[in-house]
């Protein structure tokens, strides 16, 4: 993200701004940038009397304004961060006559996650002619393999495209969790190495033949043998792969097929766009929607609907998962 970049940049240059607000639905950044401001600010000498955290759920407006308000202590700055700003949405107001005229050697950062500031009112008009304003906004699923493939590529890895999309498939949207599991590849492969499924299943667990990636490829071509191989390898392993989210998956695969069969356009970029998914699936998509027409995603959409609420137990009778989605791939494929 080229925001974090810059503002990362500005702060390794030592072009500090008074108040770092941070907020939005994606804490992943948000931490990121508040611990870098933590880190690198201060050197470890000044931080034992400079460094302060503070947490929303134990503090006031008031409280935080009277440490912001204190001097630094042989040190040309202090840092103030606030953990869990968000507890103080009530009064967060309050903050604005402080961010007007703020301590100029006061660094007062606010974590304020998965919240927002009011656009139309004062407060966040004001941080944004005095400070920082920084909304980390949430990915969406097709965002997820290029994110993987960028910070990888920062960190002198590769990554080929179907392991990109195994990993946003498996971990889903969290760029904290996805980023742990990276960190776990990177302990174990040298820099410079291109990651594969063959690298993802030996060091994540994540199989390369038998997901939901591959079970949607088997059941849009039509490959019945290599999706029933699929389902009951989910059978045998209802733990790692739970059909509550098989089925989210399939729900959402159709539900694109069922968007692709209404576009006037479908050549494959206007695909790509109209369903927000990475061009390397638009074929498959494509392929997908001349073996289900229209009128059979729809009746496939509506058995979705009745499995999502068999595999959470109602209406089941307590019926195995493996007996379920073998149930369920009769009734799709046929």
């Amino acid at each position: 993200m080229d925001e974090v970049k810059a503002l990362v940049s500005d702060i390794k240059s030592r072009k500090f701004v008074p108040i770092y607000f941070l907020m939005g639905e994606e804490p992943y950044y948000i931490d990121r940038i508040s611990d870098y401001i933590q880190e690198t600010v201060l050197t470890e000498e000044e931080r034992g009397f400079n460094q302060m955290v503070l947490y929303g759920r134990d503090v006031s407006i008031e409280d935080v304004i009277s440490n912001a308000k204190r001097y630094p202590m042989m040190a040309e700055h202090q840092v103030v961060v606030v953990k869990e700003a968000q507890d103080l949405a009530r009064n967060i107001e309050k903050l604005v006559d402080y961010a007007n005229q703020p301590q100029p050697s006061t660094i007062l950062v606010f974590n304020y996650k998965y919240k927002t500031l009011d656009k139309r009112k004062a407060l966040y008009k004001t941080l944004k002619k005095t400070g920082v304003v920084f909304e980390s906004k949430k990915y969406y699923d097709n965002q997820i393999p290029n994110w993987i493939s960028r910070v990888l590529a920062g960190q002198n890895y590769t990554i080929t495209q179907k392991a990109a999309l195994m990993l946003a498939e498996f971990l889903g949207t969290d760029l904290s969790k996805i980023s742990n599991e990276l960190n776990k590849l990177k302990i174990v492969l040298p820099e410079g190495t291109q990651i594969t499924p063959e690298l993802i299943e030996e060091n994540i667990g994540i199989s390369k033949d038998y997901n939901n990636f591959e079970l949607h490829k088997a059941i849009g071509s039509r490959d019945i043998l290599k999706a029933n191989r699929i389902i009951k390898y989910f059978g045998e392993n209802p733990k790692d792969n739970p059909m509550v989210l098989t089925v989210g998956f399939l729900h959402t695969y159709f539900s694109k097929l069922l968007h692709l069969h209404g576009l006037k356009d479908k050549s494959p970029r206007s695909v790509a766009s109209a369903l927000k998914i990475s061009p390397y699936f638009t074929e498959e998509y494509i392929t997908a929607a001349r073996n289900y027409p229209m009128k059979n995603v729809s009746a496939i959409i509506s058995t979705l609907r009745e499995f999502d609420v068999k595999s959470k137990g109602v209406g089941s009778n307590a019926v195995p998962q493996k007996d379920l989605l073998k149930e369920l791939l009769v009734r799709i494929m046929n």
